[in-house]
């Protein structure tokens, strides 16, 4: 594995441990060469899985761009960053449980925001801002009041 800091092609696995829900194997690494640390994981390779956008145009799943998304919304939030890792793994497991080779980005944007109102309120809302492209106060409202209801049907 080449290291990312000196680019050798030397380094020992120093821990292994399961990761999400044991399909993954998380690996610490050091390099041989410089002694940085660094993190590998290894997973089974799936079924290729096609987003469908809203314009109706196809491309590949990216689990790092529904991070980038969430880590956008979560950002000064007492949010870690192993919830949002467990969070995207949520979401991707669902969409594969599915058994789909396409899925819209818009059922994508739904379960993401599933897995996040569990998790923090104003990453929540800050997601739903972006995804349901608020135009107006009354659609935030209702949206606010949809997470008011969902948390006192829960309490």
């Amino acid at each position: 594995m080449e290291c990312p800091n000196c680019h050798k092609n030397a380094s020992k696995v120093i821990d292994s441990r399961p990761s999400d829900e044991n399909r993954a194997i998380r690996r610490r690494r050091e390099c041989e060469n410089c002694g940085f640390r660094f993190t590998t994981f290894e997973r089974v390779e799936t079924t290729p899985l096609l987003v469908i956008k809203n314009d109706g145009t196809r491309e590949p799943f990216n689990r790092k761009k529904i991070l980038r998304g969430v880590m956008a919304a979560g950002q000064k939030r007492p949010i870690s960053s192993s919830q949002f890792e467990e969070l995207v793994d949520h979401v991707e497991n669902k969409i594969r449980q599915e058994g789909v080779s396409e899925i819209s980005s818009k059922k994508i944007g739904q379960l993401v925001m599933d897995e996040l109102a569990k998790i923090d309120d104003v990453a929540y809302i800050r997601f739903a801002s972006i995804y349901r492209e608020f135009k107006d106060m009354s659609s935030f409202m209702k949206t606010m009041e949809d997470m008011i209801a969902r948390r006192e049907k829960g309490n």
